[in-house]
């Protein structure tokens, strides 16, 4: 079982345009082609605990910039508006889920969501940086970048010392995170990939490996983890008609 952190937007549907709680079906088709079940976990105000309880591996999803509130810096003219209820929860999510050492992949603002959530900082606009914006050619289409990767890393060991990434990103890793190790580098050297120090599978990417039907070695590692760690903690919690999570497992 495979939680995806979903969006909260605006959505038109048919009649109808409404606040609307979604994930792109790639993420969807990349989790059940890997052979993991996807589950959406959208804003809940109080759910972290019955949530990760419910999946065995997370996916913090791409979308809108981290708000930079959240890592002390004044928004950038080129910042998206923040997201405040996303942000919020999925940065309990990925803390709760990192404490428990459930696997976890980070896509895109995941990464940079991940980094937030362990003291990092980011480029709130990377061609700034940079001097181009090589990382998002194509408005609403992503570009292939090359990322040189770490080979005893946990990304490296799977995909090898090289990966092409699909790109489409303006913010990137400033000052990493507390435990995180950056392991992958575009050639201008932009931070491509993280993974967290001492746990078992906690990686993030700044590319879009969802979006690579012909490549799901990375989501096959992922869910190869998560279901690792479903046989270590056995029966999963069943859920009470209050929300609570409560064990299914035989009392001794």
């Amino acid at each position: 079982m495979i939680g995806l952190t979903a969006y909260v937007e605006m959505v038109r549907h048919g009649a109808w345009e409404e606040p609307c709680a979604f994930v792109p079906q790639s993420y969807v088709e990349a989790v059940a082609q890997a052979g993991g079940c996807p589950v959406l976990l959208p804003p809940w105000r109080s759910g972290v605990a019955t949530a990760l309880a419910t999946v065995d591996g997370l996916v913090l999803t791409g979308g809108p910039d981290v708000g930079p509130g959240l890592y002390g810096s004044v928004p950038h003219n080129e910042t998206d508006e923040p997201r405040q209820q996303r942000d919020a929860w999925e940065l309990a999510l990925c803390r709760a889920a990192l404490a428990a050492d459930q696997p976890l992949l980070a896509v895109c603002r995941g990464l940079q969501l991940l980094n937030v959530s362990l003291g990092g900082t980011l480029h709130q606009h990377l061609p700034e940086v940079v001097g181009h914006d090589a990382h998002r050619a194509v408005l609403g289409q992503p570009s292939p970048n090359r990322v040189v990767l770490e080979p005893s890393s946990t990304v490296g060991s799977v995909l090898g010392g090289e990966a092409e990434g699909r790109c489409h990103h303006h913010q990137a890793v400033d000052r990493l995170g507390d435990r995180l190790q950056a392991v992958g580098f575009a050639e201008d050297g932009t931070v491509e990939a993280v993974e967290v120090h001492g746990a078992g599978f906690a990686v993030g990417v700044q590319w879009h490996p969802e979006e690579d039907r012909g490549d799901l070695r990375l989501f096959n590692a992922f869910v190869e983890a998560a279901r690792g760690y479903a046989k270590r903690r056995g029966a999963r919690p069943s859920v009470g008609p209050t929300g609570a999570a409560r064990s299914i497992l035989p009392k001794e």
